[in-house]
């Protein structure tokens, strides 16, 4: 209800949206570790493919949804956290009013 929550939130949106541009641009370290392990198992299944000489488009396949998950999952936490800041923005509005309104300053 404090400013100083206003800010912690406002950090991990900036965090936040590090992460998810991070994600767009096919960087790896914003994944969680279920991400990263799909990630990992669809890159060692397509070099063992293309080793053998065949195809690896199921596992960019898989590598294309696990980074589309990844993006939604960041969506998600950023919608998250853009609704509690505007909770406890108006929780501090309307406490200053009250206050303002019983004559305290």
């Amino acid at each position: 209800m404090n400013n100083a929550d206003i800010r912690r939130l406002d950090r991990e949106i900036r965090q936040t949206t590090k992460k998810l541009e991070a994600v767009r641009r096919g960087e790896l370290w914003p994944l969680n570790g279920s991400e990263r392990r799909a990630m990992a198992r669809a890159l060692a299944g397509g070099a063992y493919k293309v080793a053998r000489g065949r195809s690896a488009g199921r596992a960019e396949t898989q590598m294309e949804s696990t980074t589309s998950a990844a993006e939604i999952r960041l969506n998600a936490e950023l919608t998250a956290l853009h609704s509690e800041r505007q909770r406890l923005t108006t929780e501090a509005a309307r406490a200053k009013a009250a206050r303002k309104s019983k004559g305290w300053w």
